[in-house]
């Protein structure tokens, strides 16, 4: 069919063209390209939306991931400050602790030591004051017996005259004995 169209010159002229641009194929071929071009376009955004959006979204979950990563960091570092601080403040506490323990020995010690001494001088002033007792119980209980003896052998070996002769006697030595 196209041999046969340029076989016959309708003009009759050998040799002679029409210009391109008059041809239908020309049009149809323009036709052609620019329905490729913008079936091409469009199959272009149907085929690269869902991958850009793809892409948008493994992007996102990248910056998402990279934001937590940056948290964890920032989290890590906050928790090893805190820790490091924790640590320091208990080992302050502890080393406190050990000072205020050994102060409240010194005094309990120092506290302990004063009761031992302020019993121990109880004790003596008691011990002291039971021997005084004692002393003072074995001198009444002599002077008793003494008394009780001699008040014996006066009535025993004393004739009535001679007591009353006795007793102006020791009544008149009682000034020179008091003084």
């Amino acid at each position: 069919m196209f041999g046969t169209a340029y076989a016959a010159d309708p003009k009759g002229e050998a040799g002679h063209h029409e210009p391109f641009y008059r041809e239908p194929e020309f049009w149809v071929a323009i036709a052609f390209v620019i329905f490729v071009v913008l079936m091409a376009w469009k199959a272009r955004k149907a085929f690269t939306d869902p991958l850009d959006q793809r892409a948008a979204a493994i992007r996102k979950q990248i910056d998402d991931a990279e934001t937590l990563r940056r948290e964890a960091q920032a989290m890590l570092a906050d928790y090893q400050k805190r820790q490091s601080e924790a640590y320091k403040e208990a080992e302050g506490i502890i080393a406190q602790a050990k000072a205020e323990a050994e102060r409240m020995k010194v005094k309990a010690q120092a506290e302990l030591e004063t009761a031992i001494k302020l019993r121990e001088r109880q004790a003596l002033d008691r011990i002291a004051h039971v021997e005084a007792q004692a002393a003072a119980d074995v001198r009444n209980a002599a002077v008793d017996a003494a008394i009780s003896a001699t008040h014996q052998l006066l009535k025993e070996r004393l004739a009535a005259g001679q007591g009353a002769e006795l007793v102006d006697q020791a009544i008149a030595e009682l000034p020179k004995r008091l003084h």
